[in-house]
């Protein structure tokens, strides 16, 4: 079961995490499975940018970001090349390290 190391952000997780998740799971449904509740304001059906994160470790083992994925990117605050969709980013057996950025496009949080 790979290993998804979260860095510390202010307020979804401070301490940073390291969680665990079966290989298939987007790193979203993870990250909410495990009490990180990241924002998802289109409830992971890839219609915003507000689940962004950057993978510092392990991009290349996740499936390839399709185009709808990558025009929606195009969007997101601090856009970097290792960013992806967390809905849309699938664990495969490798471990991730992933960066919540910051802020988000997202002007009202939805209270999931």
């Amino acid at each position: 079961m790979p290993t998804i190391k979260i860095y510390p952000h202010p307020e979804y997780c401070p301490n940073g995490a390291e969680i665990t998740a079966p290989a298939g799971t987007s790193i979203c449904e993870a990250l909410l499975d495990n009490h990180i509740d990241i924002e998802h304001a289109c409830e992971m059906s890839c219609a915003c940018t507000t689940c962004h994160v950057i993978v510092r470790e392990g991009f290349n083992s996740l499936n390839e970001a399709e185009e709808g994925e990558e025009d929606l990117l195009d969007r997101a605050w601090g856009l970097e090349p290792q960013s992806r969709l967390s809905c849309q980013a699938i664990l495969a057996q490798e471990n991730v390290t992933v960066e919540i950025p910051k802020y988000s496009i997202n002007h009202a949080k939805e209270n999931h």
